[in-house]
């Protein structure tokens, strides 16, 4: 807080506000470590919801500030000397949610998400490998090595305390995504690693890297 250490906070109210009242499931906001740099948070929300929600907020967010004359980022490392930007995705699935899988459904999930690591990363944002360094004090994971901890904020998944405390009632935080993320592919592969026996995300995967491959022939900068 403070005019000196706290810019655009007006900014981030109105757009607060404008969400509600679209209907926005914004649940909270709040100031992060670089000057500047604003967090805001959406949901809870089932299944491809959750994509339609961010979308939009995203899109209330560049028209507020517009009013102000400002413009907005979601790169994931703005700036080298400041912490960057996640998109940092709570989930929990219904067993997570009753606590009938307990712990042991946790460590069995994190197993199917370390062996599937590459892949996520693969659609969890572009530059991303500039934010996760394995930088402690920014409090990122490794791009390379997948991590999990309780409390941990430097893990690739955080597994809150309190959901620990209560023997895996709760949900978990997949840390790795970027601030820049296209929220309809990382919420799908959540559900796809942690849930399906067999996947289904080949389709979706080889048009994604097609059309980034594409973009990249055409000299086409992400706008977001």
């Amino acid at each position: 807080m403070g005019a000196n250490n706290c810019f655009g906070r007006v900014i981030a109210d109105a757009h607060y506000r404008a969400c509600l009242y679209a209907g926005i499931k914004c649940s909270g906001t709040n100031a992060e470590v670089m000057p500047g740099q604003w967090e805001f948070q959406v949901g809870p929300c089932e299944g491809i919801s959750i994509g339609d929600h961010l979308w939009m907020s995203r899109y209330i967010l560049h028209r507020i500030a517009e009013d102000f004359n400002v413009t907005v980022s979601f790169a994931p490392k703005l700036f080298e000397d400041w912490n960057g930007s996640g998109c940092h995705a709570n989930y929990s699935t219904k067993k997570m949610r009753d606590g009938t899988g307990g712990m042991a459904y946790i460590e069995q999930m994190m197993e199917k998400f370390a062996a599937k690591h590459a892949a996520h990363i693969e659609l969890y944002g572009e530059d991303n490998q500039k934010r996760l360094t394995g930088d402690t004090l920014a409090s990122t994971s490794s791009l390379k090595v997948f991590s999990y901890g309780v409390g941990n904020r430097a893990a690739s998944f955080r597994i809150p305390t309190s959901t620990a405390s209560k023997n895996g009632k709760g949900y978990i935080e997949d840390r790795r995504p970027a601030s820049n993320i296209d929220p309809y592919l990382v919420s799908t592969m959540l559900v796809d690693t942690s849930i399906l026996a067999e996947s289904k995300t080949e389709a979706m995967r080889s048009q994604f890297n097609a059309w980034r491959k594409w973009r990249k022939a055409e000299n086409i900068t992400q706008l977001i």
